[in-house]
């Protein structure tokens, strides 16, 4: 009897609460985020006794300021800008990696009169981002004997593709290839690009998590990161399978570009969130203070959470 008893106890005993965390992307949901949705939809997170808020910013330059004001306990941003943003002291560190590999590029008219960098010489050239943009750019200028001066910097803003399109410039830096090609293609127009990562710019993460190491609850964050990586390892065992969870998991998801960008993304994606390259981000550092973006190098340790395997 006793034993039926505590049986029944222990069916009746309430489940524990998730613990509650809140997530600020870079920007409205897109298959960047494929991991996050989809660990949000098989369950992954509930598993990890996680209760994740997943929130769209109303400005893309919030989330890293919402994480280091603990308004947010991690947000989603780019290498590159952690860099700046470190120097600025601003309280965060990288603890994981969202897509491991540039979206970034320097995007022309396949068909146009830029065949090859060099070819930019006193033309048009549009970004959307002031800062690290106009350094990768001078970075790719410099091997076919241009500089910032060769070129005539436009601000498009987010209008990107279009301006391209429209003929108001000759290229956009900032273009991420595994959207506006795919865009332009719907579009009928067709794009190429030139990759940093191949024209003298140190490879680098896309998209990071971020955290203010001071507010930070590791031990959540931990199960965040392997919940993700589950959710990678599904992806890229079922690619249609994810792509069907994640399209039907919000109506407008469900359309041409993002299953095009879905196909891009995917072989960019972390496959293993929480390791740390501290060669890439040493790197990265050196090239900022080379174009003078930063006055001084830190150590790795400033910029990322370190396990005592990175150290």
């Amino acid at each position: 009897m006793r034993v039926l008893t505590l049986l029944f106890c222990l069916c009746a005993a309430p489940a524990a609460a998730a613990d509650k965390m809140t997530l600020v992307l870079d920007w409205f949901v897109n298959p960047d985020h494929g991991p996050i949705i989809i660990a949000k939809e098989k369950g992954y997170f509930a598993d990890a006794g996680l209760e994740v808020e997943i929130v769209a910013p109303a400005d893309p330059a919030d989330p890293p300021k919402m994480a280091a004001a603990g308004k947010a306990d991690l947000a989603i941003s780019y290498q590159p800008q952690l860099h700046l943003q470190v120097a600025e002291g601003l309280p965060l560190k990288r603890v994981g990696t969202l897509v491991a590999t540039p979206l970034n590029c320097l995007l022309v008219l396949d068909n146009g009169p830029i065949a090859e960098i060099a070819d930019l010489k006193g033309r048009k050239i549009g970004f959307s981002v002031a800062g690290v943009e106009e350094a990768l750019l001078s970075a790719m200028l410099a091997p076919a004997g241009l500089g910032m001066q060769d070129i005539e910097l436009v601000n498009v803003n987010w209008a990107l593709s279009p301006s391209i399109m429209s003929g108001q410039v000759d290229a956009v830096i900032g273009a991420f290839r595994n959207f506006e090609l795919n865009q332009m293609e719907i579009e009928g127009v067709d794009g190429r690009c030139f990759y940093p990562e191949e024209e003298g710019v140190p490879a680098y993460d896309e998209l990071i998590y971020v955290a203010n190491p001071d507010r930070m609850d590791s031990g959540m964050i931990d199960r965040f990161l392997s919940a993700t990586e589950e959710a990678v390892q599904y992806i890229v065992n079922h690619p249609q399978d994810s792509w069907e969870i994640f399209a039907a998991s919000s109506a407008e998801l469900d359309d041409e570009l993002n299953a095009k960008a879905w196909q891009d993304t995917l072989p960019r994606f972390a496959l293993r969130p929480a390791a740390l390259d501290t060669g890439r981000y040493a790197r990265f550092e050196r090239f900022l203070k080379s174009v003078d973006l930063i006055e001084e190098i830190r150590p790795v340790s400033d910029l990322a959470i370190m396990t005592d395997a990175d150290q």
